[in-house]
């Protein structure tokens, strides 16, 4: 990339959400904060304050994970797009304005539930006190959940058949977070299976 920096040898790098194209927020880099995102694939900004490199997410592992790097007519402001790693604002929301970076109920769901696992005390949360079971009981739970679905399936009852759906849902999405994943990774295997159909 032939990259035109500013006086200060610095060039202005628009942060946005790969999936949600939400703009998170805005930094600046120079060459070698550029090279080090290129090669950890973690965006590092030249902080203008500390007056040194800083990988974004090396206190709070709230990291911005590199997915694509463009420069934009002028070669003087880059769009940086990324998978981000928890919230992006110091403060503690998803962007540096405060909004929510979300594409979907669900989503909102996942991190409601991160949040109860990681900050909620057992005793006041249903969630919590779960994930402190163990990944056995978490498991145990979303076959219960299955079994009841598979009952009411075979009943007229269309409110409880939509009730235990949900409930089968809010517990496998807890079941994802145990295991280290989020709906998003099934919906990627998902979208695959469907382009190798189509060949």
């Amino acid at each position: 990339m032939e990259i035109t920096y500013n006086s200060d040898n610095l060039i202005p790098a628009i942060i946005q959400d790969a999936k949600t194209k939400t703009v998170l927020m805005l930094g600046y880099m120079n060459e070698a904060a550029l090279k080090k995102t290129q090669e950890t694939k973690k965006v590092t900004f030249y902080s203008r304050s500390k007056q040194r490199l800083w990988t974004k997410g090396e206190e709070s592992g709230n990291f911005l994970n590199l997915v694509d790097m463009q420069l934009d007519c002028d070669q003087d402001t880059l769009l940086i797009q990324v998978n981000p790693q928890g919230p992006t604002c110091h403060k503690g929301s998803d962007t540096c304005w405060n909004q929510t970076n979300s594409s979907s109920f669900l989503s909102e769901l996942e991190k409601t539930i991160e949040m109860r696992r990681m900050s909620a005390s057992p005793e006041n949360s249903y969630v919590a006190s779960l994930f402190s079971k163990g990944i056995n009981k978490l498991a145990q739970k979303v076959g219960e959940e299955a079994v009841e679905l598979v009952i009411e399936a075979k009943d007229d009852n269309d409110d409880l058949f939509l009730n235990e759906s949900a409930d089968l849902l809010f517990h496998y999405l807890m079941l994802l977070q145990a295991k280290g994943f989020r709906l998003s990774d099934v919906e990627r295997i998902l979208k695959s299976r469907a382009e190798n159909n189509r060949k």
